[in-house]
């Protein structure tokens, strides 16, 4: 059976928003006996209490336990603490300042005197905020080993009472192409986890999982890596995230009668992962981070799962999580100057540039007041529509912009006030492209001695020296030839489980997990060498909107949908997921729509970062008029987006919803984008947060002025909405008095 967990003494630490409870004692694995907020007591150590850090080696795997179930690795158990260390600031081995900031941390570190395995565990607080962090060093000290699981994030004791599967409720999101952003809640009971009794006679549990897994090098081309555990009695949420932008895992399951959480990236089980050391070679495990917060408003529903709504918790989540994701993320001044970017493709070019169709949208863009026109995909295409196989060396098309060529249109670019930018799409190299057989095999995916391929392209490996090479060069010069102010990086294939990396012989999910460091470090290094220059995290729409592109990349794109009706379930349900000043939200208008419809879609991003797109250049004057509107409200936006908190006074949006609305509130303000699709013409709005006296604004469109008013019943304000036409849009500001 798994090993007793020993008496241990519990030592706390956290701040004034969260405390992590530690047990440690000589004779036992160091383990988290739980988190608690102000005011909570200590909690007990349990049974279920879980090593700080699971390890799960080849030839020993897990004792006490078998299955599917990430936890009790038989190293893991083994773990005893050699020494640690607290202090604040900068974290003392963290690599560079990008993503590491400073504030309240402690190290721990653990040997397994079985094999000499060594990790370093660090929990910190970022600037001294409401979210754990949990990173991982495992190190070969005294001989090789073969690790077939490391956990991110390994956190037990969290039944929520004696039937905790209806008691507690889990929360995930998941992420198709064109619909992201889709957050279901459901009971354990009604995931199918439940009570087997088998712990009366000495089992550990039911053996089952409510688990979420992500294959390949999209980390959320179908579920974001990030989870939630409500206890339904109290209201009070347990979130967490896996930091990776490959693959990752994690699951909820029982064990001794009690629950528990697990988290990693890639593991053997489900990615063919697995980190073989020598001696005195290290690994580190993808990064977790987690909160604790208590539902403002809960009303306790015994033996009811509601849908998320009615908030539920998700704004006091969404703050600390925003909060914690503008701490980590590389300083960049775009997180503040927000500039509005025209993109010529969504509903537009659709990568079919031309000097004839792309100098009208120019025109139109600096009209209108954009302050970046980015020239998407099919730059560099001369065969009219043949690029998708053939991309790769990133030269300008010569048919497409006769005369002065692409230069001479992006001059046009910087004389009309406009930075320029361009769509590249660097990690891959098209079967017919020149590259494909000028650089090295090595530089490529490989699986089995074959390249690997998918949808006729080849997949570069970033960790090899000739791939950097060439797509620094390529990036220094199209960023010097064209004076380029933004540079949009997508991701349109998805190759896979890996690669066995340049050595021929590397599992398949540690190329892959390699590979994505190593991106992420070269997008940064570009941004270090190009000050100023703002580059767009993009893979097929929302397919890597996780925590760790979203620390490296200032804006990212969430979506390809093309459809602005069904646009508004995804701008508001993001910010859960990224901060809102980097979801770039597109507003794609023409000439074609109503006044009513043109203000719908421009109403979205009033909150986000504008991704204008469409044909604009077919607006009326009257059209434009109304388009330059909300250009100009988004100016005097900017500080609260940048400052503000998500809000969801209705909670998370459902897909159907006829109603949506987000918001964004400051410390004085806020921010409510409310958008109708269809139903009733009026809507009532709670604002329990709201004090006396608040004044209230409709900053978009002007004519909605009369379409919103503030009344308060039984003591909560409330904002009354009336719009008789649908679909329809309103951005409301309200502003309560300072103190």
């Amino acid at each position: 059976m798994t090993p007793e967990v020993g008496e241990g003494l519990l030592s706390t630490w956290g701040n004034q928003h969260l405390s992590v409870h530690v047990s440690i004692s000589p004779d036992d694995a160091p383990r988290i006996a739980g988190l608690t907020l102000p005011g909570d007591a200590e909690p007990a150590l349990r049974r279920s209490a879980l090593p700080l850090v699971d390890i799960s080696l080849v030839g020993e795997g897990r004792e006490g336990t078998s299955g599917k179930r990430h936890v009790d690795g038989a190293a893991a158990h083994r773990l005893r603490l050699a020494w640690d260390k607290q202090g604040n600031g900068l974290i003392p081995g963290e690599r560079d300042g990008r993503g590491h900031p400073s504030g309240p941390w402690w190290q721990l570190a653990m040997q397994d005197p079985a094999t000499g395995l060594e990790a370093i565990t660090t929990l910190s607080l970022p600037g001294d905020g409401h979210v754990l962090r949990i990173t991982t060093t495992i190190r070969a000290t005294r001989e090789p080993v073969a690790i077939e699981h490391a956990s991110s994030l390994s956190l037990g004791g969290l039944a929520a009472g004696a039937r905790w599967e209806d008691d507690t409720a889990v929360w995930h999101a998941a992420n198709p192409w064109s619909g992201e952003f889709r957050w279901l809640r459901a009971t354990l009971a009604e995931r199918g986890l439940v009570d087997v009794g088998m712990t009366r006679y000495n089992q550990v549990g039911s053996k089952n999982r409510v688990a979420l897994t992500s294959t390949g090098a999209w980390s959320t081309s179908e579920h974001l890596p990030i989870g939630v555990l409500e206890d339904v009695r109290t209201g009070r949420l347990l979130a967490w995230q896996i930091e990776t932008n490959g693959a990752w895992h994690w699951e909820v399951a029982d064990r001794y009668g009690d629950l528990y959480v697990a988290g990693s990236g890639p593991t053997a089980l489900e990615h063919g992962w697995a980190a073989i050391l020598g001696a005195g070679e290290s690994f580190e495990a993808a990064p977790a981070s987690v909160t604790l917060v208590q539902s403002p408003q809960h009303v306790p529903a015994p033996g009811r799962a509601p849908h998320v709504g009615d908030d539920g918790g998700a704004s006091a989540l969404g703050a600390a999580l925003t909060a914690y994701r503008r701490a980590v993320r590389r300083e960049h001044p775009d997180h503040t100057e927000l500039p509005i970017i025209y993109n010529d493709f969504l509903n537009g070019l659709m990568s079919d540039p031309t000097t004839r169709r792309v100098l009208p949208l120019v025109e139109a863009a600096a009209d209108l007041g954009a302050d970046i026109y980015c020239m998407d995909a099919g730059w560099y295409d001369d065969e009219q529509g043949g690029w998708w196989d053939s991309v790769g060396e990133w030269k300008a098309s010569t048919s497409r912009f006769p005369g002065g060529g692409l230069a001479a249109v992006l001059r046009a670019v910087h004389d009309a006030g406009m930075k320029p930018g361009l769509w590249l799409e660097p990690e891959v190299v098209g079967r017919r492209s020149p590259l494909a057989q000028a650089l090295p095999p090595e530089a490529f995916f490989r699986r089995h001695n074959q390249r690997v391929a998918e949808w006729g392209r080849y997949q570069l490996d970033f960790r090899h020296p000739a791939a950097r090479t060439h797509l620094d060069e390529v990036v220094d010069r199209i960023v010097g030839e064209y004076g380029l102010g933004y540079l949009k990086l997508d991701y349109n294939v998805d190759t896979g489980a890996g690669t066995s990396g340049p050595s021929g012989v590397e599992p398949h999910g540690a190329g892959l997990l390699g590979h994505g460091r190593a991106m992420l470090d070269w997008a940064a290094g570009l941004m270090d060498r190009h000050p100023g220059l703002i580059v767009e995290g993009c893979a097929a729409g929302g397919s890597r909107t996780d925590a760790t592109s979203g620390a490296v990349f200032p804006i990212q794109s969430l979506t390809d949908q093309q459809d602005m009706l069904l646009l508004p379930p995804i701008s508001a349900a993001a910010p859960l997921a990224i901060a809102p000043e980097q979801a770039g939200i597109w507003a794609s208008i023409d000439g074609s729509m109503s006044d009513e419809m043109i203000a719908f879609a421009l109403a979205a991003p009033l909150a986000a970062r504008f991704h204008l797109a469409g044909r604009i250049e077919t607006l009326s004057a009257a059209q434009r008029n109304i388009a330059r509107g909300a250009l100009a409200a988004y100016a005097g936006l900017r500080k609260t987006i940048t400052g503000g908190m998500p809000l969801w006074p209705l909670g998370l949006p459902d897909w159907r919803d006829d109603w949506i609305v987000q918001g964004t509130v400051t410390g004085s303000e806020t921010l409510l984008v409310v958008h109708r699709r269809g139903g009733d013409p009026a809507l009532s709005i709670p604002l329990p947060g709201v004090g006396e006296g608040a004044t209230l604004e409709v900053v978009f469109p002007l004519w909605g002025a009369g379409d919103a008013t503030l009344l308060r019943r039984d003591g909560t304000l409330v904002l009354e909405v009336a719009l008789p036409d649908a679909p329809a849009a309103r951005v409301v500001r309200i502003v309560e008095p300072r103190a």
